[in-house]
């Protein structure tokens, strides 16, 4: 779909709030609470597909987004922050929703660091309609709190904390009762001290949720070998093995482009993968059959994929 950016604001020097709005036709499509889109940016001679939160609910007149400039931004959200302005189009994708709100839970813990808040900035307001049991804890430096204390409805189940340190993970996740579902979103380490928490006291893997703002990072150049297309792509440093795929006319599988769907999972026939994504198990990871394009890359020089 075509989307024209309808206002931008300036949450801080790194954060923005952009709104989108349909170009063309009278509504977008709906997304649940949790739901992502991919937005295309353009940029010197390619184009970076990035997916982010929307955090506006289940708006259909315009879509909502926060989006932080990254440090190390392979140009993406660099782009959003120094070029984007309103009345400027951009290609996105439908809604799609890898986090949703599970509907067996009795009570929803939401932990969040940074940036994680965004799909629960789309929780609260179906969950406080609903009058459902939950508790919200997000984690940020002290200098943004006033920059996410403001997004958010003022209650005594919603705490900031100062930093990640400030929260008690093992007394919060072992106080509660069988049937609360939790929920974890933020950076990489702060997922994974959470999920292996929960897991250390016998939370089940079907009550914990994730949803990853990992994505690629870029790393060392290498070849892949298509044993099926009977090609040979060079990956560049700044480059993804799925973005390579694409540049050079095939359409391969893909989703979220974060590693976290698993839709773009291919077989390795040879070479050794590095991997990034939050889909495969550790025992799968350790096979190396098998690799998730959109942010994994290789260890060795080269990558033999049977595709």
């Amino acid at each position: 779909m075509k989307a024209r950016i309808q206002n931008i604001r300036s949450l801080s020097a790194t954060i923005k709030h952009i709104t989108l709005a349909p170009d063309a036709e009278d509504s977008f499509p709906a997304g649940a609470a949790g739901a992502f889109i991919l937005l295309e940016i353009p940029g010197p001679g390619r184009v970076w597909k990035n997916a982010y939160s929307l955090v506006s609910g289940a708006g259909r007149r315009q879509y909502e987004i926060i989006v932080r400039r990254v440090a190390q931004s392979r140009g993406g959200s660099a782009w959003l922050h120094d070029h984007a302005e309103p009345g400027q189009l951009l290609e996105i994708s439908g809604p799609a929703n890898l986090f949703p709100i599970a509907r067996a839970a009795q009570k929803h813990l939401l932990l969040s660091a940074g940036i994680g808040i965004t799909p629960f900035l789309s929780y609260l307001p179906v969950l406080q309609r609903q009058n459902a049991a939950f508790e919200l804890h997000h984690c940020c430096k002290l200098d943004e709190q006033e920059v996410f204390r403001p997004l958010l409805p003022k209650a005594p189940n919603i705490t900031l904390h100062g930093s990640r340190n400030s929260l008690d993970l093992m007394t919060l996740l072992s106080a509660q009762k069988l049937n609360t579902h939790l929920y974890v979103c933020g950076p990489e380490a702060f997922m994974d001290v959470t999920i292996a928490a929960a897991k250390r006291i016998g939370w089940p893997d079907a009550k914990i949720h994730e949803e990853s703002f990992g994505g690629a990072t870029g790393g060392a150049s290498f070849i892949v070998k298509l044993a099926r297309s009977a090609m040979e792509l060079h990956v560049a440093e700044d480059q993804t093995l799925l973005e390579a795929l694409e540049d050079a006319g095939l359409a391969p599988p893909r989703m979220c482009r974060g590693g976290a769907c698993g839709v773009c999972e291919l077989p390795v026939l040879g070479g050794l993968p590095d991997h990034h994504d939050h889909y495969l198990s550790a025992a799968a990871r350790a096979a190396g059959k098998s690799i998730m394009t959109c942010v994994s890359r290789a260890k060795t020089p080269e990558l033999v994929l049977d595709f």
